[in-house]
This record gives C-alpha cells, structure tokens and sequence, in this order.
C-alpha cells in the first residue's frame, strides 16, 4: 500500500500576528507547527500502513522552514518526505498553484491512497478537492471512519445533521476530520531515526511545471483588527438607559 499524506506548516494558534515593514505578515519569530487536522491524517495513514503494510511519504509545498513540518511527520512514523519548494510559489497566494504543484509530486509517487487534514487553520484552505480533480480520481472528505479492503475503501464522513458511508474505488484522496483518530506524539527515538530518513525537495522545474506559473487570486495587503474599545455605562433610571441603548445601537453599532 502507497500512501501519501499531505501536510502543511501553519502558524501556532497562540502565536501574535505581526505585520512587518514590508506589509506582510512577519512568521521570523513564531513557532510554526503541523496543521492540526494534518495531524489526523498522518496518523490514519501510518495505522494503514501498520495494517496493509506500504509507505508513507509525507509531501509539503512552502519555503524551506517545511522541513520542520515534514520532520514532525518523519518523526510520528512517515517512511520519507518530499518538499515542493521554489520563489515562484511563495509570491503565490492561493491554492490554485499550490494543488498544480501538489497534485504533480503526488502522481510521481504512485499513491494508493492520499490523506490530508478537511482544513488548514490559517487561511482555511482545502486542498483535497483541487488534488483530487486535477489527479482526476474520487475524493471523499471530512472523514470520521475510513476501511480499505483491496482497492476499496469505505468511508463515513460528516454532513450537515448526520453522517454519511461511501464506498471509493483507489487511488482516492481523503480528508481528515479531527474524530478520525487520535494523532500520536513523536518520541525521542522517532526524532532521532527522522533525522536520517530522507527528505527530499523538489522545484517547479523539477516537476516539469513552468516557474512562472501564477495563482487565481492576488492578496494586496494585511491589515490586523482594530482593537478592542472599552465598554459604556449607560446612566439613568431603567427605561431611559433603555431608549439610549437602542439608539446607540443603531446610530453607533449599527447592528439593529
């Protein structure tokens, strides 16, 4: 069994959002980690593996800091890693050349099966639709139950007031919900064996895909909320306060 498990490297969800001088957001000082849903999908992919046999081979598209996410990956179990990094892709923002490049090092490999996590934290991206259309093989998502048997696959995932079973002809792209499973924490020796197992990066050109590809959207700025004011007291007997609260409500908040 081939299995591939696409992860990406997010910002920690305690980390401070800071804009640099450069108009875009400074990550120089941030502890970046595994996004958490990738984390439930590299754990299903490793316990197929305990139960099929195979590979696992983590792919990340993203600058060379990655690596540390591929790693973590490496060090939970993954076999090998292969990075998607070039300076044609990080002026790119959306998911668009982010699926060209993924879906292109991922048809190298030979899946059997891909996993990935429903939704990445950050910009709430969802790649596993845009892989599997361009790969041009089923996908099913937010997956809570996933069976293989063969080149069948049977999974239950969530829909709006319930659940649903479908069954997949492999090669499938799944994507992970966070009750799928619950991801192990790489151990000592799994660091340490994950320091020598490859990890490999690749370019665009590597792919055969043009350096100059560009995305579908185009982010032209970053700006942080305004922060937030403190509260009114409004005085007055009862009803009084109670008319100038709802003009302040419309006229001020404008939520009514």
């Amino acid at each position: 069994m081939n299995i591939v498990v696409l992860v990406k490297q997010v910002f920690d969800t305690e980390a401070k959002i800071v804009i640099g001088a450069d108009g875009r957001i400074d990550d120089s000082n941030v502890t970046m980690v595994m996004n958490p849903y990738d984390e439930n999908a590299t754990e299903e992919a490793l316990l197929l593996k305990e139960r099929l046999g195979g590979e696992v081979i983590a792919v990340a598209a993203g600058t060379p800091k990655a690596q540390e996410t591929l790693r973590t990956a490496l060090a939970m179990g993954a076999d090998r890693a292969v990075l998607v990094s070039d300076p044609a892709l990080q002026s790119v923002s959306d998911d668009y050349a982010a699926a060209q490049a993924l879906a292109k090092a991922v048809s190298e490999l030979k899946p059997d099966i891909i996993l990935t996590g429903r939704v990445a934290i950050d910009y709430g991206s969802k790649i596993a639709g845009r892989v599997a259309e361009i790969l041009g093989i089923p996908q099913v998502n937010t997956v809570t139950r996933l069976e293989v048997n063969g080149d069948k696959a049977v999974a239950a995932r969530e829909i709006d007031g319930g659940s649903e079973v479908i069954e997949v002809t492999l090669p499938a792209v799944f994507s992970a919900q966070k009750s799928l499973n619950n991801p192990r924490y790489p151990t000592v020796a799994g660091i340490m064996k994950a320091k020598k197992k490859e990890l490999k990066t690749l370019t665009l050109a590597d792919l055969g895909l043009d350096a100059t590809m560009s995305g579908k959207m185009q982010i032209v700025g970053y700006s942080l909320p305004a922060g937030r004011k403190g509260g009114r007291v409004i005085p007055g007997e009862p009803g009084q306060a109670a008319a100038e609260l709802a003009k302040l409500l419309r006229s001020e908040a404008k939520v009514i």
